[in-house]
């Protein structure tokens, strides 16, 4: 019987959303990123104002490092401007990336509290083992 792989929930802006789906940006940046190593799929809530989960993407890994040398390392592929990206890893010494391995965006986008009976996470949320979100 093969084991149920653990999933993390993660709010994403819409337009950064859609680039990730649409296969111009490998990268989501994190401030701060989940500690269990176990996680290999993110599911993706796309933030207000669409407020619907509309798809997934494997972790091919996470790299972290000072924001100059992630930036140097991802910039091809980050899907945002640099200016964006050092406002929003301005005063921090450390930073992340998650480099995204292959996407799959769902059929129908979901509500997240009328499917599932889950808040919006402000940055990440795990998820349930029992698969709740496998359309």
């Amino acid at each position: 019987m093969k084991q149920e792989q653990m999933k993390v929930l993660l709010s994403i802006k819409p337009q950064f959303a859609e680039l990730i789906f649409n296969g111009s940006k490998k990268y989501e940046f994190r401030k701060a990123v989940f500690k269990n190593s176990e996680i290999k799929t993110v599911v993706v809530y796309a933030s207000s104002p669409l407020q619907r989960v509309i798809g997934e993407f494997e972790i091919e890994k996470i790299l972290s490092d000072s924001p100059e040398k992630l930036w140097e390392k991802t910039r091809h592929f980050a899907g945002i401007e640099e200016d964006f990206f050092n406002e929003y890893f301005a005063d921090r010494a450390l930073g992340f990336a998650i480099k995204i391995k292959k996407t799959k965006r769902y059929k129908e986008s979901l509500c997240l509290r009328k499917h599932f009976n889950l808040a919006p996470p402000q940055s990440f949320l795990y998820l349930p083992n029992e698969n709740v979100l496998n359309p």
